[in-house]
């Protein structure tokens, strides 16, 4: 439960900064934290710093780009926080397409010192420095591994899986799925269906957020979904009732050949899930490796392929590898992981999109 004054620490700031005291505002912030302590650590908090700084980097003359750096450091942090975090996501992207624009980039390393104090970052550093020193060798690549997946400075995630979109097979489920990409409707997004050996199913964003129990959506992960674009089907006035038409581009050479041409189901490919024709909404599946459900031919849209630009733990990885090791988590017997992947953020590039991961 969120304290009152904690509640009334951030209306305070938000005013603060709309008056354009931003200062102020970060002194109000910093207080709520000492009087709430773990509480304060809240994405909403987060947000606040983040659009405070921002707005005190970009009055100064020249930009004071480190503190621009700061202002996306504190975005990043609410979106850990909350992956689906509307506020943080879009002024996290904004910011980020300005500092691309000036030719700034985020730091690689944390910040330990802060005022000359050590910030939480630095104490962790710390004590990881006392552990290696008191710890055999042995023990030095879990401890790497532990500081990859900490670390501020390191990926806020845990892989990414790089896909290419093919929207000349399939024009509509492309535009659907970059929309929801671009708009964040993925983020916090688990994988509510594991097959090993067949396919990795994902995408519910009405249904599925992480970590997948009922009580955290409101309905059965699975069930939900919908078109980011209303295509003739569904009350067009109500958008989580849009369902898009089959795109098709795969033919058997000749009845019952076995032989198929087009762009079909293989190992690696990204797919539109449907409870029947013309259902397609936002779940997708992609497929495991030495799958070839060539069954889902003629029935479900595929829009596009995993790619070898894929990443795991800092290292590079095959796009399908990748898929692989999402497929032998260990699940329930209605094949729902009971640790599920999630997605942190889709980003679009032209029509690639790099699909990020967090593990938990």
């Amino acid at each position: 439960m969120i304290p009152s004054g904690l509640k009334e620490a951030w209306e305070t700031a938000e005013k603060q900064i709309d008056a354009g005291e931003y200062d102020d505002a970060l002194k109000t912030l910093r207080e709520s934290w000492s009087e709430h302590g773990d509480k304060a650590d809240h994405a909403n908090t987060w947000t606040l710093v983040g659009d405070a700084k921002q707005a005190l980097a970009e009055g100064s003359t020249p930009v004071n780009r480190k503190m621009l750096r700061d202002a996306s450091n504190a975005y990043k942090s609410a979106l850990k926080k909350d992956p689906k975090h509307r506020d943080a996501r879009r002024a996290s992207n904004a910011l980020q397409a300005k500092m691309d624009g000036l030719g700034i980039r985020t730091s690689s390393l944390p910040k330990m010192i802060d005022d000359g104090t050590p910030t939480i970052y630095g104490l962790v550093a710390i004590m990881l420095v006392g552990m290696l020193l008191l710890t055999s060798i042995k023990y030095m690549p879990e401890i790497k591994a532990a500081l990859h997946l900490t670390s501020e400075g390191s990926s806020d995630w845990d892989a990414t899986l790089a896909i290419e979109l093919y929207p000349d097979a399939a024009p509509k489920t492309v535009d659907s799925f970059k929309d929801h990409s671009r708009n964040g409707r993925y983020d916090g997004i688990a994988f509510h269906r594991v097959i090993d050996g067949f396919m990795v199913q994902g995408g519910d964003i009405s249904c599925s957020a992480y970590p997948l129990t009922q009580s955290s959506t409101g309905c059965n992960p699975g069930t939900g979904g919908y078109s980011a674009m209303w295509y003739g089907q569904g009350d067009q006035n109500d958008m989580t009732t849009w369902t898009m038409p089959d795109e098709f581009d795969c033919a058997e050479t000749s009845e019952g050949s076995g032989q198929w041409v087009g762009t079909c189901h293989a190992p690696g490919i990204l797919a539109m899930a449907n409870s029947g024709p013309n259902t397609g909404g936002s779940q997708f599946y992609l497929v495991d490796k030495d799958s070839t459900p060539s069954h889902l031919n003629g029935k479900h849209t595929v829009f596009g392929m995993a790619t070898d630009d894929s990443t795991y733990l800092g290292s590079d990885i095959g796009g399908i590898e990748l898929i692989d090791r999402m497929s032998v988590l260990t699940v329930d017997e209605g094949d729902r992981p009971l640790s599920p992947p999630y997605i942190h953020s889709i980003e679009i590039d032209g029509n690639m999109a790099y699909m990020h991961l967090i593990f938990p």
